[in-house]
């Protein structure tokens, strides 16, 4: 596979952007950087003419090939690895990379996987119920004036994935191929089920302990073997509990 192939394994995941101009702003700042894949996130679908003003005739056909989804986890399905951008701190949201140290990460993983760029609305970003299916945050630095806008955010990350695939290539080992974010979502399904079943998970530490779950298994590069394995074992557990129930 020629280095430049690889920006077809990327994908822009804008989600519930507020203006179908940044849409457009968005898909020609990806096609400039020759990512092809856009997909928007939201409860309507967004005004074709308005999206495609900003996108400009160079950049319509990415507009008339977005992908729109309304729900986020089906959006995700197909993807590997997942990054949320993201400027906003908090103690539930983990240390967020550079986009740099973040192409380092994902390089990789580009043969083998699908891998897709969250970005939040304009107003707010990504929530922490939206960054619970990413493995990775990216932050942008700045110079401790932070005001880019949705476009502009998505350019840099562009960029970065652009350079890295066309610049680095050579250099990064091949990654393994990974269980997908539905395959991956299954599985944290099943866990929680559990988990709950035998008692475990508490109302009072439910949300507490299935975030700390997902950072520790997000950590690790799970192969879809793996997550079944793990969805197995969580299975054998619950029909252990119902044994013991009814004894």
């Amino acid at each position: 596979m020629q280095n430049i192939q690889l920006l077809d394994k990327i994908a822009i995941v804008l989600v519930n952007p507020k203006y179908p101009e940044n849409i457009g702003s968005a898909a020609r700042a990806a096609w400039n950087m020759g990512i092809s894949r856009l997909i928007v996130v939201a409860r309507e679908y967004p005004d074709h003419q308005r999206m495609v003003r900003l996108a400009t005739h160079n950049a319509a056909h990415i507009i008339d090939a977005m992908e729109f989804h309304e729900d986020l986890g089906d959006a995700l399905r197909p993807f590997s690895r997942i990054i949320g951008t993201t400027a906003r701190k908090g103690r539930h949201r983990g240390p967020g990379n550079s986009p740099r140290d973040i192409m380092n990460i994902i390089l990789p993983l580009l043969p083998e996987n699908d891998i897709a760029f969250l970005f939040g609305a304009e107003d707010r970003g990504l929530t922490n119920e939206e960054l619970k299916y990413c493995q990775h945050r990216s932050a942008i630095p700045t110079a401790g004036f932070s005001s880019l806008n949705l476009a502009q955010a998505v350019a840099i990350h562009c960029y970065e994935i652009f350079h890295a695939v066309v610049h680095e290539q050579k250099e990064a080992p091949r990654g393994p191929k990974l269980a997908t974010s539905h395959e991956v979502e299954k599985m944290y399904d099943t866990v929680k089920e559990s988990l709950e079943h035998i008692g475990f998970l508490q109302e009072k530490n439910h949300d507490y302990y299935m975030r700390n779950i997902r950072h520790f298994l997000g950590r690790m590069e799970l192969k879809s073997k793996e997550t079944k394995l793990i969805h197995a074992i969580c299975g054998t557990l619950q029909s252990l509990q119902l044994t013991n129930e009814r004894n």
